[in-house]
């Protein structure tokens, strides 16, 4: 698809803002055609990227959440053990509140999983919970993982989903992302996919159009 030709400058400022147009407009060396088509292609990336995204969260969390079930059992959300096995910090994110908060209004484990927040996911892949919950499983939970040492992996994993984290954020805030490693971020989603399965990674590498964006760049 040719790259669309962007308004005016002027248009583009009033529509965007100047604070927010201008990181494109510098950028681009002050050719706003050009800054036009680079926010363009950021906002389509940044669409695409959600895609494998998707799959890395969803499959991590899974895996996370079966392993919450065999050591707490399928009410897991509600064992009063595992809440309190949370750190809950009073001036930043708590997984403990989020959980409590969480339990609080939905009332199956399936809607719980759904709900909990991913930096929730991100605060199990921590040395907090290596005995706990990784030690002698974590293997079980990625079993095509590359890394025998268990908690090697239990930090890639944590590495990624922290990645993915803080880029779905910037997503989220129609921040840009093209200063980004955008090529390192794909493999992480599709490493950390992998991890779980290889056929479900094949299957995202046939869906994602991240690839075929980086390609277009402006």
């Amino acid at each position: 698809m040719p790259l669309a030709t962007p308004p005016s400058e002027a248009e583009m400022r009033s529509v965007l803002s100047s604070p927010r147009f201008n990181t494109y407009f510098e950028a681009c060396d002050g050719d706003h055609l050009r800054a036009g088509q680079l926010y363009s292609w950021n906002a389509s990336l940044s669409a695409a990227l959600l895609v494998p995204a998707h799959f890395a969260e969803v499959s991590t969390r899974n895996a996370a959440a079966n392993i919450l079930e065999a050591t707490y059992g399928p009410e897991w959300p509600w064992e009063e053990a595992f809440a309190i096995s949370l750190p809950s910090p009073a001036k930043r994110y708590s997984p403990r509140r989020d959980l409590q908060a969480v339990r609080k209004q939905y009332s199956t484990t399936g809607k719980a999983i759904a709900e909990l927040k991913l930096a929730f996911w991100s605060s199990l892949f921590t040395s907090r919970h290596d005995v706990r919950l990784w030690e002698n499983r974590i293997s079980t939970a990625f079993p095509h993982s590359p890394y025998e040492d268990e908690k090697k992996l239990r930090q890639e994993v944590r590495n990624k989903i922290e990645d993915i984290r803080l880029l779905r954020n910037r997503i989220a805030h129609h921040e840009p992302v093209f200063t980004r490693n955008l090529r390192k971020d794909l493999q992480g989603m599709k490493e950390l996919i992998e991890f779980r399965s290889p056929e479900t990674k094949a299957w995202v590498e046939s869906l994602e159009e991240v690839s075929l964006l980086l390609d277009r760049r402006p």
